[in-house]
């Protein structure tokens, strides 16, 4: 589909080397655990906001959502209103109490020793059985982009799938593996700026060579009335409330996701939330209209132009980048699908090294490892990770990609309700944490495998609600938290 000529593979050569050249200078100012984990929580608001968002979209910004507006029409605003909303809302509710928390929590370097810290769970059940959701998720989320990125590279350099997946992971580890934090985060906010531009460029150069965006929709209604309208879908059934729930739904996972939730710990002090809250809403609304726009421009471009089939509409993008701009645009543009990807396999391996590194080694096996080892720890993690999820990763046709919802769903219902209660519920215990992370996993495993009625209600809202209650009901049912926990509790709250 696209050229393959010197002019888009010496745009992402170009691109390649100055992500990695990131990551060598993070390298230099990587020393202790601290600073490889969580940056030694020196981010600002630019970084922290645009390296949350562009780590939280992942290519499902640039590929999955045009491809779904691009079959569902204003079906769509359901899901990116959604996970506006959720945006806003952990900034707003999270962010700032995370970051002083987890530094209150003897300085808690991931989210299952903030768990631990926060409850004094001297067993570390909780810090080990969050670490294994984590792994477990992870290892499949991360191989899900390693199978994008690699289509990518196939498609952009015409080679072989099986090295085009070995060079993406190539390029996601080596930066990650020397910089850590620091190298993840700023090169995010490369990335997260590449990617908003990408999206709001395509659409707009789209819509002026088909007559403006009053044309757009015009020919949109000529086509089909139901794209246009929020209520019905594209064959003009009306939407269920349990279609529209599930969609909106999305928004709650952001409470729970540990890659998102790194970001916050690691902003440099609480006066800079305010102002990567705001940074994050406007580039997430931005760029999610641009994946909007980009759906609904390929309708009438595929339907003027390609007879009105396209194979695989999550292509959109890319259909249109070809079609519209010279190759080294179009390379600048395509860069834009590599930086959504490894901006998201990167936080994910880190935040999967840590648990490894911090929550299985320094707890099960070295208590006094030093900091110079549990970072070596870490590194070599990366590496062992990365190798199973490129295992993963090497069938073109893996259903993984169909577990990233999944995973959101799990990691949303077994950390979110845990974490929310944790920083505003002073009587919370630790039986209650162990029962919240544990139903709220379980819950969205086994509803995944039911269908039918109530049962096609998207899992991470069953899992959400029954890990409430689940906390709700263990806490109350056992004795109140040490008057330790509880003096930690009002030392961070008058912190706030």
């Amino acid at each position: 589909m696209i050229e393959n000529n010197a002019a888009i593979i010496g745009t992402f050569i170009v691109y390649l080397i100055m992500m990695l050249g990131i990551g060598l200078y993070a390298y230099r100012r990587t020393a202790s655990s601290s600073d490889y984990f969580l940056g030694g929580r020196s981010l600002g608001p630019w970084p922290a906001a645009l390296s949350a968002g562009a780590s939280d979209m992942s290519g499902w910004l640039l590929l999955g959502l045009p491809g779904y507006a691009f079959a569902a029409g204003m079906e769509a605003i359901w899901l990116g209103g959604g996970l506006l909303l959720g945006t806003y809302l952990n900034w707003l509710l999270v962010a700032k109490r995370l970051r002083t928390y987890s530094f209150e929590a003897n300085d808690a370097l991931t989210l299952p020793e903030f768990f631990s810290n926060r409850f004094e769970d001297k067993s570390k059940m909780i810090q080990v059985i969050s670490a294994f959701f984590i792994l477990l998720f992870f290892l499949f989320y991360t191989s899900s982009g390693l199978v994008a990125g690699g289509k990518l590279f196939e498609t952009v350099f015409g080679l072989d799938y099986s090295i085009a997946v070995i060079i993406g992971t190539v390029a996601v580890v080596s930066y990650t593996l020397f910089g850590g934090f620091l190298a993840v985060s700023w090169t995010d906010l490369v990335q997260g700026l590449l990617m908003a531009a990408a999206l709001l460029v395509v659409p707009v150069v789209a819509m002026q060579a088909d007559g403006g965006i009053t044309a757009l929709f015009s020919a949109l209604e000529a086509k089909n009335p139901e794209l246009l309208t929020i209520w019905n879908d594209a064959s003009g059934e009306p939407l269920t409330w349990i279609a529209i729930v599930s969609l909106a739904a999305w928004g709650l996972g952001y409470f729970g996701q540990p890659h998102i939730l790194a970001r916050f710990a690691g902003i440099r002090d609480n006066a800079a939330v305010p102002t990567a809250r705001r940074i994050a809403v406007i580039w997430s609304g931005l760029a999610m209209a641009g994946a909007f726009l980009v759906g609904l421009t390929g309708i009438v471009y595929v339907d003027s132009n390609m007879g009105g089939s396209l194979g695989d509409g999550e292509t959109i993008f890319m259909v249109l980048v070809n079609a519209m701009f010279n190759p080294v645009i179009a390379g600048i543009l395509l860069a834009a699908i590599l930086a959504a990807i490894m901006s998201t396999a990167d936080s994910q391996l880190l935040v999967s090294s840590s648990a490894l590194a911090e929550d299985f080694y320094r707890n099960l096996f070295r208590k006094d490892a030093s900091q110079q080892e549990i970072v070596m720890v870490g590194r070599l993690a990366v590496i062992a990770l990365s190798i199973v999820a490129l295992i993963l990763a090497m069938n073109p046709d893996s259903t993984v990609l169909g577990l990233v919802s999944y995973a959101w769903a799990g990691f949303g219902a077994a950390f979110g309700p845990t974490l929310i209660l944790a920083l505003y519920w002073k009587r919370m215990n630790r039986a209650g944490a162990l029962a919240g992370i544990l139903v709220g996993g379980i819950t969205v495993v086994v509803w995944k495998q039911l269908s039918g009625g109530l049962f096609d209600l998207y899992e991470i809202v069953p899992g959400i609600v029954f890990a409430t209650l689940a906390i709700i009901i263990a806490t109350l049912a056992t004795s109140a938290p040490p008057a330790s926990v509880q003096a930690r509790f009002d030392a961070y709250s008058s912190k706030l």
